[in-house]
Order: structure tokens, then sequence, then C-alpha cells
């Protein structure tokens, strides 16, 4: 009998994203973890197989579509709970999103059985993938820490006012005045005296789209201007705050519906100037 193979496919790194010390991606079919420990939070979604692990001396499991979340200090160890083993993917979260009085009720209950939670984790992890949707991670990341808390201190914390539409028609303003060199959400919620959560929602209301959302059309507005101007992709990616000129082009291509070289060739084929 031929033994089966052993796969061990790893991925990690840290995203420019306050809060998040590390993400971590992993196909393992036979490998255990032994007993250790974080010092910070471990958010675990499963995509495939299983996972069962021991946390403060009970015996427990990843059942599908959970999320868990494993708090510092907490021994814990884990293997393959099927034949295939299993492909998970994790975030390590500072106590920054977190505190400390929210251990004893991650202990209790470790597997949180919320569909709505595990899409916004699944996109948390999408957009910590690319560095240029950093602005998109931090919005992902505090409606994710906003359900976690949820979950664990249900009812604790008094829900504010809501902004109106005057903070969201000054965080538009700051938005544009920063479209090059781009702002974080924490220094956006600071300036504008709003909860980060609050903050989107509020300009998500007013204008219908996603703080995020407006940043990326609108740097490819001002880029398509700076290609008809004959500026290069890659100059002209530079020059509205995308990281590079692939962000550009992917970001570019799904809003205007072609790449940037192909964009500025037609124009200067037709003689074009300014938007079609």
């Amino acid at each position: 009998m031929v033994p089966r193979r052993e796969i061990q496919d790893v991925a990690a790194w840290r995203p420019a994203v306050a809060g998040v010390v590390e993400v971590f991606h992993a196909r393992f079919t036979e490998h255990a973890y032994p007993m250790h420990v974080h010092d910070a939070w471990t958010l675990l979604i499963v995509d495939d197989g299983a996972v069962r692990y021991d946390l403060d001396r009970h015996e427990r499991s990843t059942p599908d579509g959970t999320v868990s979340l494993l708090p510092p200090g907490v021994p814990h160890n884990g293997s393959p709970a099927t034949s295939d083993g299993f492909r998970k993917r994790v975030l390590y979260l500072d106590m920054t999103q977190l505190d400390a009085s929210l251990v004893g009720p991650a202990v209790d209950t470790p597997d949180l059985a919320d569909p709505l939670l595990r899409t916004r984790v699944g996109r948390l992890h999408t957009a910590l993938a690319d560095p240029d949707d950093a602005f998109e991670a931090e919005s992902r990341l505090a409606f994710v820490g906003e359900r976690l808390r949820g979950h664990l201190r249900p009812g604790g914390l008094p829900a504010g006012p809501a902004p109106g539409r005057g903070v969201a028609r000054d965080l538009r303003e700051l938005l544009d005045e920063r479209l090059r060199e781009g702002v974080t959400l924490a220094e956006a919620a600071r300036l504008v005296h709003a909860h980060p959560t609050h903050l989107v929602r509020a300009f998500s209301a007013a204008y219908a789209i996603a703080p995020h959302q407006y940043v990326t059309s609108r740097r490819v507005d001002r880029a398509r201007r700076l290609l008809l101007d004959g500026m290069p992709p890659g100059e002209a990616a530079a020059a509205v705050g995308f990281h590079d000129q692939s962000h550009l082009t992917r970001h570019f291509k799904r809003i205007a519906g072609t790449t940037p070289g192909r964009y500025a060739r037609h124009a200067r084929s037709h003689g074009l100037q300014g938007p079609f």
C-alpha cells in the first residue's frame, strides 16, 4: 500500500492594517499542533475539512460554517478531524480589537455559528491579500470586531446615536482632500469625531457607496484624465495613490471595462481629449 503523501501548504504575511498582527493560510492533511499559546486573538475559519482542538481542558471542533475565536494566553492544540485534513484561514488580532475582559466569554464559547460573521471574515481576508485594499480591510475589520464583541458581550455596550449626513459629508471632504496619500479609518474617525463603524454606515447610507469604493472610483476617475493627457500608466498609478501599476490595472478594468493601456491607446488613435 502506497502511503498517503502529507500536504503542508502555508502562506503568512503581516498586512499594513492596524490591529492585525498576522494573516495565516494553511492546508494540512496530517499535521497536529501541540499545546501552545498565542499573545494575540486567533480568529479562525475552516474552508475544507474540520479541526478538533482542546481549549481550557474542553474538547472543541469547528463545525461547518462556524467562526472560531481563541483567546490570547489560553493553551490550545489542533489536529485534523477528517481524513483529508483541513484548509484554514486565520487572523491574529491584537488587544486593540478585543480587550482582556472578553477572554473569559471566548473560553466559554469559542465557536460561533454566525453566517454573516463568517462572510465578513472571508471578505476581510480577501481585502488583506492586497496592500492596495488596506482602507477596505480597515472598514471590514471594524465590522468584524463589532460583531465579535456583540457575541462575547451581548447587550453590554449601548449603541451611540447614529451619525447624521453631516458626518458623512465631513468624511467625503476628508477622502477627497487626502485622495492621493490616503487616510486610515482610525484617523478619519478621530478627525470626524465618530466611531469607525458608525462612520462607514453613515457614509454608505448617505451616498449609496462604501468609503473604500468611493476612494477607488475617484482614483480611477483621476487616472483616466492623466492617461488622456499622455501620462504612462505606471506614473498615473503613483500620481493618484495606487500601490503600483498592477493595482491600477485591476481596479481600472473592473470600473472602466478595459485596461489603462488600451484606454490610452484608444484615445490617442482617435485624437480624443477628456472622458469618453
